[in-house]
Protein backbone atom coordinates (compact mmCIF):
# COMPACT_ATOMS: atom_id res chain seq x y z
CA UNK A 1 0.00 0.00 0.00
CA UNK A 2 1.61 3.46 -1.13
CA UNK A 3 0.85 6.46 1.53
CA UNK A 4 1.02 9.72 -0.33
CA UNK A 5 1.08 12.70 1.65
CA UNK A 6 -0.64 15.85 0.56
CA UNK A 7 2.32 18.29 1.49
CA UNK A 8 0.42 21.53 3.39
CA UNK A 9 1.46 25.20 2.92
CA UNK A 10 1.61 27.20 5.89
CA UNK A 11 -0.42 30.04 5.97
CA UNK A 12 1.14 32.48 7.37
CA UNK A 13 4.39 31.80 4.85
CA UNK A 14 2.00 31.41 2.01
CA UNK A 15 1.10 34.97 2.65
CA UNK A 16 4.51 36.66 3.77
CA UNK A 17 5.57 35.61 0.11
CA UNK A 18 2.92 37.68 -1.54
CA UNK A 19 4.78 40.62 -3.20
CA UNK A 20 3.90 43.62 -1.80
CA UNK A 21 5.97 46.11 -3.41
CA UNK A 22 4.29 47.35 -6.03
CA UNK A 23 1.63 48.19 -4.10
CA UNK A 24 3.27 50.51 -1.39
CA UNK A 25 2.26 54.00 -1.25
CA UNK A 26 3.85 56.82 0.41
CA UNK A 27 2.51 59.61 2.57
CA UNK A 28 5.28 61.82 3.70
CA UNK A 29 8.15 59.96 4.92
CA UNK A 30 5.42 56.98 5.69
CA UNK A 31 4.80 54.00 3.40
CA UNK A 32 1.76 51.55 4.07
CA UNK A 33 -0.44 49.45 2.24
CA UNK A 34 -3.47 50.44 1.13
CA UNK A 35 -6.29 48.45 2.88
CA UNK A 36 -8.28 47.64 -0.15
CA UNK A 37 -4.96 45.97 -1.38
CA UNK A 38 -4.68 43.57 1.48
CA UNK A 39 -8.04 42.64 2.06
CA UNK A 40 -8.34 41.68 -1.88
CA UNK A 41 -4.95 39.83 -1.47
CA UNK A 42 -6.30 38.34 1.81
CA UNK A 43 -9.47 37.15 0.42
CA UNK A 44 -7.92 35.96 -3.54
CA UNK A 45 -5.77 33.33 -0.87
CA UNK A 46 -8.41 32.65 1.71
CA UNK A 47 -11.95 33.48 1.16
CA UNK A 48 -13.41 32.41 4.33
CA UNK A 49 -11.23 35.16 5.98
CA UNK A 50 -13.26 37.36 8.41
CA UNK A 51 -12.76 40.32 10.73
CA UNK A 52 -14.62 42.05 13.37
CA UNK A 53 -13.73 46.02 13.75
CA UNK A 54 -14.59 46.54 17.93
CA UNK A 55 -16.59 48.55 19.26
CA UNK A 56 -17.67 50.16 22.75
CA UNK A 57 -20.89 51.29 23.70
CA UNK A 58 -22.15 50.90 20.25
CA UNK A 59 -18.49 53.27 18.36
CA UNK A 60 -15.97 51.99 16.84
CA UNK A 61 -13.14 53.59 19.05
CA UNK A 62 -12.07 54.19 22.53
CA UNK A 63 -10.88 57.32 24.65
CA UNK A 64 -8.50 56.31 27.03
CA UNK A 65 -6.67 58.78 29.45
CA UNK A 66 -3.75 57.81 26.74
CA UNK A 67 -5.61 59.17 23.73
CA UNK A 68 -7.85 57.29 21.04
CA UNK A 69 -7.75 53.68 19.75
CA UNK A 70 -9.42 51.46 17.49
CA UNK A 71 -9.44 47.61 17.04
CA UNK A 72 -9.66 44.76 14.31
CA UNK A 73 -9.47 41.00 14.49
CA UNK A 74 -8.73 39.54 11.47
CA UNK A 75 -9.48 35.58 11.45
CA UNK A 76 -7.89 33.21 9.07
CA UNK A 77 -7.85 29.61 9.01
CA UNK A 78 -9.03 29.61 12.84
CA UNK A 79 -6.36 31.59 13.82
CA UNK A 80 -7.56 35.23 15.40
CA UNK A 81 -4.82 38.26 15.33
CA UNK A 82 -5.79 40.95 16.77
CA UNK A 83 -4.59 44.73 16.36
CA UNK A 84 -4.95 47.96 18.61
CA UNK A 85 -4.36 51.01 16.69
CA UNK A 86 -3.68 54.78 18.01
CA UNK A 87 -5.56 57.10 15.94
CA UNK A 88 -3.00 59.24 14.42
CA UNK A 89 -3.20 62.24 12.01
CA UNK A 90 -1.09 62.30 8.69
CA UNK A 91 2.27 62.68 10.89
CA UNK A 92 1.43 59.82 12.79
CA UNK A 93 1.14 62.03 15.83
CA UNK A 94 -2.14 61.45 18.27
CA UNK A 95 -5.08 62.90 17.92
CA UNK A 96 -6.93 64.45 20.62
CA UNK A 97 -10.26 65.09 19.26
CA UNK A 98 -10.60 63.18 16.06
CA UNK A 99 -13.21 63.41 13.29
CA UNK A 100 -14.83 60.83 11.54
CA UNK A 101 -12.26 60.47 8.84
CA UNK A 102 -9.47 60.17 11.19
CA UNK A 103 -11.46 57.02 12.90
CA UNK A 104 -12.26 55.70 9.88
CA UNK A 105 -8.60 55.93 8.47
CA UNK A 106 -7.17 54.48 11.70
CA UNK A 107 -9.75 51.77 11.89
CA UNK A 108 -8.32 50.68 7.42
CA UNK A 109 -4.76 50.92 9.16
CA UNK A 110 -4.99 48.94 11.72
CA UNK A 111 -7.60 46.43 9.51
CA UNK A 112 -4.23 46.20 7.28
CA UNK A 113 -1.96 45.82 10.07
CA UNK A 114 -4.19 43.13 11.84
CA UNK A 115 -3.65 41.04 8.00
CA UNK A 116 -0.35 41.90 7.98
CA UNK A 117 -0.23 39.73 11.52
CA UNK A 118 -0.83 36.95 9.39
CA UNK A 119 1.75 37.41 6.81
CA UNK A 120 0.48 39.49 3.88
CA UNK A 121 3.01 42.93 4.05
CA UNK A 122 4.01 42.30 7.97
CA UNK A 123 8.04 43.19 6.55
CA UNK A 124 6.83 46.84 5.82
CA UNK A 125 6.44 47.04 9.91
CA UNK A 126 10.02 45.64 10.87
CA UNK A 127 11.33 48.24 12.57
CA UNK A 128 8.89 50.25 12.94
CA UNK A 129 8.98 49.82 16.93
CA UNK A 130 12.40 50.82 17.01
CA UNK A 131 13.72 54.21 18.69
CA UNK A 132 14.61 57.01 16.36
CA UNK A 133 18.10 56.57 15.08
CA UNK A 134 20.41 59.49 16.36
CA UNK A 135 21.14 62.63 14.57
Amino acid sequence: MTKTTKKTTNYFTELDQVDVTNHIEKKGKFSYLSWAYAVRELKKRHPSATWTIHEWEGVPFVNTECGFFVKATVIVNDVEMTQVHPVLDHQNKAVTAPNAFQINTSIQRCLTKAIALHGLGIHLYAGEDLPPSPP
